[in-house]
Formats: structure tokens, sequence, C-alpha cells
């Protein structure tokens, strides 16, 4: 059955009595980033308001891969098994070359995860998740209210908002500013993109059928059904398969877009026997580039309004997910005075350096998949050739780099003086998974880590009496880490967990005693080869950008 898309009823802002309001954060847009960002701050007990001037979720498929990261992210946010149940998993990718296959790629091939390395659903679901989620939280969403005036000010932002029964203005202490690509908030500040938009075309088809194509990403260079260009194919629920083909530099949008030129390429891909029908369709271009800054005064540039790169790579929407994980932490140690608002810098420095990442990738797989000249062409094709037969051929294929998250090695808030352990995760780099026993029973470490400043310590529960007495003292979750199996039960602040496979270790490189300080976004923020109370006292100021923090609380 065809997407049934939900109408959300406008309701009149209290604002309507005075014509006036003030609240301390106001998230503009409500679609992927925005949803993520108002319930994240829910969830660190924030009382937000979101602005969105639709009453409906996002039309089409749109951003459908949704990385294990953010996944990950989910899961502390309440969505993450429910958006696995509804969605398609996959880990395996396809690469063809003219009419064969050239080689296969696994993107997560060892066991021991709790979420796949990618699933696909289509972006109307999981807005309509969002939005279930938020309500549920306390989020106060205001449709069919646009933003249609900003004044900056020193300690807020004035915005003016156009309802069916006329306007209002709010003051904001904090605005968030998640009204996508073509934004207004972006645009009535003046602020510039820096970037690249490129020339060539593509078509989205989603196509609704029934076929037996396995869960697999599959990615043809110079198909015969589709000569001289490139076409993507992805498996979404509900019998819908999204296919993305190249069109070319001239193509025209209007043109291309209309059924009677849509059927006839999707029937030259599946052959003329294959029954099918159109959901939707849509064409774009490429666009890599950003604002040279995401933090300017009271307002601050989340998701597509302040960075955008190619689909091929699904790197857009997954960095605006964790735009607003970086984000949401932070404003709340803002706003409940446990950090200055230097803290937010953090987030533009992080947040700009992954969306270079991000562009540097997108850019890459751009001039990959469509060379600018016969000599760039000539390089891809022999590289493609290769790829069927030398392995070390395979790595310079870029049908788009699919997302990673960012490791953030050079952040402000990484502590200087932390200790290195070889083959263990590095300063700013996200937690990883790993199957633990909790109270004797089957469990995921990342269910025990975020949502606070944690202390992940690996031993005997007993070595560690003086973090438990700093972690108690300061708010910090603890989670003790034992090699065997130990008899003490979780409680008091604290989380014990049986590394029952060993994977714990292995994959943090955890010597006896050692302490791993994570973010609330679970990046790793100070490591130590063992607890001392002054030493992580030290990394928790830095990593809330405060050196002059209060430390009398500190055992």
């Amino acid at each position: 059955m065809p997407y049934t898309y939900p109408r959300y009823a406008y309701q009149r802002p209290a604002e309507f009595a005075s014509g006036f309001g003030e609240h301390r954060v106001v998230v503009a847009g409500g679609g992927m980033v925005g949803l993520t960002m108002a319930l994240a701050l829910a969830h660190e007990g924030l009382k937000v308001v979101l602005l969105d001037e639709d009453d409906t979720v996002s039309e089409g498929s749109r951003a459908i891969c949704i990385a294990k990261r953010c996944l990950e992210i989910y899961q502390r946010l309440g969505l993450g098994r429910r958006l696995l149940a509804k969605g398609v998993t996959w880990n395996t990718g396809r690469v063809y070359f003219r009419d064969r296959q050239i080689y296969s790629f696994n993107l997560l091939p060892e066991e021991g995860h709790e979420y796949p390395a990618f699933i696909n659903i289509q972006q109307y679901y999981l807005e309509e998740y969002l939005v279930d989620a938020c309500r549920e939280a306390g989020v106060e969403l205001r449709w069919r209210n646009r933003v249609v005036g900003v004044e900056q000010h020193p300690d807020h932002v004035l915005l003016s908002v156009e309802t069916p029964e006329g306007r209002y203005r709010i003051a904001a202490e904090w605005l968030l500013a998640c009204d996508g690509a073509r934004s207004f908030i972006r645009e009535s500040m003046g602020l510039p993109f820096r970037g690249k938009v490129f020339r060539d075309r593509f078509l989205i088809a989603d196509v609704r059928m029934h076929a037996s194509f396995p869960n697999e990403r599959w990615f043809w260079f110079d198909p015969p059904f589709h000569r001289g260009q490139s076409v993507l194919l992805h498996r979404q629920p509900d019998d819908v398969w999204r296919i993305d083909f190249q069109l070319g530099m001239e193509a025209d949008p209007e043109v291309e877009r209309r059924p009677e030129r849509v059927i006839p390429r999707v029937r030259a891909m599946l052959g003329p026997d294959v029954p099918f029908e159109l959901e939707w369709v849509s064409v774009y271009t490429f666009r890599c580039r950003r604002l040279q800054r995401f933090v300017h005064g009271r307002t601050i540039f989340v998701g597509d309004s302040a960075h955008q790169v190619s689909p091929f790579g699904a790197r857009g929407g997954n960095a605006g997910i964790q735009d607003a994980d970086n984000l949401a932490w932070k404003l709340a140690a803002v706003l409940s005075g446990k950090a200055p608002e230097a803290l937010l810098e953090s987030y533009n420095a992080e947040r700009v350096a992954a969306a270079d990442e991000n562009i540097l990738n997108s850019t890459r797989s751009t001039d990959f998949i469509t060379p600018k000249s016969e000599a760039a062409r000539a390089y891809r094709d022999a590289v493609l050739t290769l790829a069927e037969h030398y392995a070390f051929a395979q790595p310079f294929v870029n049908s788009g780099r699919l997302s990673r998250p960012a490791i953030l090695s050079e952040s402000p808030l990484n502590y200087p003086k932390s200790a290195h352990w070889a083959g263990g995760l590095p300063l700013g780099a996200p937690a990883t998974d790993a199957p633990v026993q909790h109270n004797g029973k089957p469990d995921w470490l990342l269910h025990h880590l975020g949502d606070a400043f944690t202390l992940l310590c690996y031993g005997d529960p007993k070595d560690f009496a003086e973090a438990k007495k700093f972690a108690r003292a300061n708010g910090l979750r603890l989670t003790i880490i034992t090699p065997e199996p130990s008899a003490s039960v979780s409680g008091n602040g604290e989380t014990h967990l049986h590394d029952s496979e060993g994977l714990v270790q292995r994959r943090y490189a955890l010597p006896e005693g050692g302490v791993i300080l994570f973010r609330p976004d679970q990046h790793v923020s100070a490591l130590f080869d063992r607890f001392d109370t002054d030493e992580v006292g030290a990394a928790l100021s830095h990593a809330l950008a405060n050196p002059m923090m209060n430390m009398e609380n500190v055992p």
C-alpha cells in the first residue's frame, strides 16, 4: 500500500494572547534534523519549541540510508529498535562496470555489533517516528508556523512567525536553524555558502515493485541499459526501490521528471516483463559546500542549513543527525550553568571539521562518478577494469565513499595529557559497540555509555573506590568492565558489565585499571592508565571548556 502522509493539526500559539513570547530554545525546521535536534534537547531535560511551515513529513524517500553510528544515536533517543524493525538492513555493496560485477564489499564484516552498517528507510517514516517521540518527550511542535523575520541581539534572537491566523513574535534565547538547504534564516542573515555546485544532474525514481534482489547496494558504471552514465539501486521498506540515474549536464529537470521520460529508463533497466509503478520522482544536482562558521551569536546552524554534500555516500542526513547529537549536550550544559558559552565554540570547531571531511569525500566521489574530461574517464575506466582482477585497485573505485562517523581528533575538548594505547580508540573517536553481560544477561556496551559524562573502567570493581566517589560527586556515570564474571551487582550510580566475549578489551585495548572518559555524545574525551582524581577532574573541566571550573566537589 502507498504511504499515507499524516497531517498534523495547526494549533493557536499561546503568544496570540499578547502577541509576544519568550523561550529558551527554538528549533526552526521540522524535517529529519530539526526533529532529531528537538528530541535530543528534550532528552537533556530542556523545554523546546519547534516551528515548521508545513503540516506533514517530507515527501518521497530522500535521505534513505541511516548509518550505524546514527542508529546508535537513535538508540539513546529511544528510536533505534523501531527503526531497525522497519528498515531494510544491509552491509554488502556491489560494483558493476558495463555488463559485469567487478567486486563486492562488506561494510561490517565482524560480528558483535547491535546495529548493522546501514538500514534503508524512507525519510517520511523516520520523521513520523520522530514526531511521535517528540510529542512523548514534551516538545512543543508548532505546525504551519513559518519564520518570516530574524533579528539578532546580544542575548536573544527575535523571530517573526507567520501562521494561518496572522503573525506573532517570540524571543529565543537560542535559535537552532534546522531549516534546510534553502534556509530562510541563513539567507536573512546574509551568510553565503562556500564550495562547489556541480552541473551534472541525477534523477531519483522511487519504484514500487515485487523483486527478489537481495538487501544490498548496487552501483553500475556505464551499464548497457543506461550507456555512458551511472545508476544506483537501493531497496526500501514496503517493496519500494530507490533508483538514481545519472542524466548528464545538459538534462532539463522539468522534462526528465515527467513519467513518459522516467518509465522507459526504469523499464530498460528492469526488463519489459517486470511490472512496477512510480511512487516519487525528483531531479537533483551535486552541491558540496558549507557556511564558513556554524555558530553566529545566538543562532546556530545545523544540518543542511550549515552544509551540503552529494547524496552518494549517505553523508548529508547522517551528518545532520551527528550535528544534533554534538550540539544537544553542549547547549544543555550551557543552559544549566555547568559550562560557559565558550563550550558552543567546540560545536563549530568539531562539526566544521566533520563537514570538511564529508565535502572532501563527496567531491572526490562526484569527480569519479562524473569525470569531466576524456582523460579522467579513461583513468576511471582503467581503475574499474583493474579492480575486477586485482584487489589493490578496489580502494581507488569511488561510487560514493559511504558515511563514517567523524573522529574529532583535533577537538579543543580532547584532554592533551591523555594516555595512548596501541590498538585502542584515539581521542575524539566515537565509542564502538561490543557484546557484554549485565547482571548475567546479554547486553550491549553502548547501552551503558552516553547521556552524561561516563567513566569506563576496566578491571576489578574493588579497585575503583575513588572513581566511584568522583562519579557520585560530579554526576558522572560509572561503568566498570570486568574481564571475569563479577559477583557485584549494578546500583548506586554504577554499572558492572562482564566482557563476556573479550571484545571490549580487544576493541578498546584497555589495560588492567585503565579508564576512559566519554562525553555525553559517546566520543572519547580522555584516556588514563589508572584512575587519578586530579587528572580526571582536570579532563572533565577541559571537556566542559571551563578551565576555571569549581573543583571543590571533587573528592
